[in-house]
């Protein structure tokens, strides 16, 4: 690695003009343990999880449940996602899919008109979009083969702060009164009496108290997933989906399952990377274009300077050409990871790369890799005392999912079906373009772009990351990685640090407001970019441990309200 970067905030300032990010602060040290997460009250609940006597995944499960407490638009227990652990005494390692699945009764053209166009928004607002929930049985699931406390004790945090209330942050009411948010969640009665007040809105500072959520969480506390998946919480979901015409029956439910999967492993630059695979995209994608980046001396290319930033598009976009082609459900498609991850396919896609010139997407086809084979979210990163590790990213899929919340239970229920191709070719509510291998099929779980990731040095956990935003998932963990390897960055100033975003299609190139000064702007333009600007791209909580000292280096990421905390 290059050496150390110091003053983080002098150098961004000079590759960066016009209005900045607050100056990088240092990243939050522990000794023991350390949680990451969008939530201060959940992050608190976890680390107290941990003093406790608890491990990482104890803890994990109990963030995970205060998050569908304090984090209405992605903190769930109406979703799903996927959870990578790392148990440091035994070596062991996997990954846990509780991704949302397509009921029974879903069909490939269910979204579509009788001329064959996608209906708008019939795939992400309403009963219809709704996908079978994951998060309850994933949480149990990961509990019950590595947990240590018992099951109550992890759920009390959050009943307490379901049944007592928690103090709304600027952040949640302005996502509530986001015109995208309010006029999706006052067409829902429920939505509207608890998530705006019949017609109000919450104001920094105020109390939300949820009680039906209380008392469905007393249900899971004291039944397990029987309380969510069956009896009266099941039936009050299916009576919500015959109000609005939804999918969703006892049968679904009841027969949810989640899977234990093998990571996707990888290396870049001597760093071991595991992450999550198919159904997510999210570990073959970030492997393929590490595999790329591993071709370049990006580190000498200065950080975020025109010909990194190019080149870090041209990989994106390469990636993303070969995730809309090729990825889906394992269980349905066969899916070239092997491929898809090889270090030689990579290197024949690094050769296509021009450094003076963007690629036309249009142009930029998907590549073979059969011949090498042999949308809102939240993320949340622990480590405990004994190196054990646990990265969780957990959806809605759009911010407060479909906008339905279940009459009596509480809760908010997912958008996942959009993450299907409803129509290969015909770009979804992230304006990603897929594929038929992603096509609505019964009990098929979509694909997903979410990318909890754990990265190992000499067998030693280094790095535990991940973020919410839909493909820029992805792209977010990918920086974060070269941010810390390419770059030396401490945590805190890679978490920090601006972000670029590009998918393929549509061919833009995406950074954050008021990051990308006028002459590199020039310089990219000058190059066949297209540049686009978002308020922000990911949100990513991340821990970084020294491999000498073994200290845990919390960094909370400042697009939120988040909240790393330690002991």
């Amino acid at each position: 690695m290059m050496q150390k970067i110091t003053l983080f905030s002098l150098a961004v300032s000079l590759l960066m003009s016009g209005t900045l990010r607050p100056a990088s602060h240092a990243p939050l040290a522990a000794k023991h343990g350390m949680v990451v997460s969008v939530s201060p009250d959940a992050t608190r609940v976890g680390v107290e999880i941990l003093r406790q006597g608890g491990n990482a995944v104890d803890a994990a499960v109990a963030v995970g449940f205060a998050l569908a407490v304090t984090h209405p638009p992605a903190g769930n227990i109406g979703g799903g996602g996927f959870m990578v652990v790392h148990l440091n005494r035994t070596g062991e390692e996997t990954t846990l899919d509780f991704r949302e699945r397509a009921p029974a009764a879903a069909t490939e053209k269910m979204y579509l008109d009788s001329e064959g166009n996608v209906v708008p928004a019939m795939s992400t607002v309403g009963h219809k979009a709704v996908a079978v929930p994951g998060s309850v049985r994933g949480l149990h699931t990961a509990w019950q083969k590595y947990g240590k406390l018992k099951w109550k004790t992890l759920l009390r945090p959050a009943i307490l702060l379901a049944q007592n209330g928690f103090r709304v942050s600027a952040s949640l009411a302005e996502s509530l009164r986001h015109k995208d948010n309010s006029p999706k969640l006052a067409q829902f009665p429920e939505s509207k009496r608890i998530f705006l007040k019949n017609g109000g809105f919450f104001e920094e500072g105020d109390i939300l108290v949820q009680k039906e959520l209380a008392s469905t969480l007393r249900r899971i506390a004291n039944l397990g997933p029987a309380g969510f998946y069956e009896g009266p919480v099941a039936s009050l979901i299916v009576d919500e989906m015959r109000r609005g015409g939804g999918l969703i029956t006892l049968d679904d439910l009841k027969n949810y399952q989640t899977v234990f999967r093998s990571p996707v492993r990888g290396t870049y630059r001597g760093y071991e990377i595991v992450s999550v695979g198919p159904p997510s995209s999210g570990g073959v994608v970030l492997l393929e274009m590490l595999n790329m980046m591993e071709r370049f001396p990006i580190s000498e290319y200065g950080l975020n300077s025109s010909r990194s930033l190019h080149l870090k598009a041209e990989i994106m976009r390469r990636a993303f050409a070969d995730r809309a082609e090729f990825l889906g459900d394992p269980d349905f498609s066969r899916i070239p990871v092997r491929g898809l991850t090889s270090k030689d396919y990579a290197a024949g896609l690094a050769k296509t790369i021009s450094l003076e010139h963007a690629s036309p997407s249009r142009e930029t086809p998907h590549g073979n890799p059969y011949a090498y084979e042999s949308p809102e979210t939240t993320h949340y990163s622990i480590v405990d005392k004994d190196d054990n590790a646990v990265a969780v990213t957990t959806t809605l899929n759009g911010s407060y999912g479909s906008g339905v919340t279940v009459k009596g239970a509480g809760f908010l229920l997912n958008n996942e079906m959009d993450d299907f191709s409803s129509k290969p070719g015909t770009p979804n509510a992230f304006r990603l373009i897929q594929g038929k291998v992603n096509a609505i099929a019964p009990l098929k779980r979509p694909l997903s772009a979410m990318t909890p990731t754990i990265v190992k040095k000499d067998n030693k956990i280094f790095l535990v990351t991940g973020s919410p935003g839909g493909p820029a998932i992805i792209n977010t963990v990918f920086q974060i990685i070269l941010n810390v390897i390419d770059y030396n960055l401490d945590i805190q100033e890679a978490v920090d640090a601006p972000r670029v975003h590009h998918q393929w299609l549509p061919d833009e190139l995406r950074g954050e407001k008021d990051t990308i000064p006028i002459d590199i702007e020039t310089a990219l333009q000058a190059r066949g970019h297209t540049l686009v600007y978002k308020e922000k791209i990911g949100d990513a909580h991340s821990i970084l441990i020294n491999l000498k000292t073994r200290v845990r280096y919390g960094a909370a990421d400042p697009r939120s309200d988040s909240l790393a905390a330690g002991y």
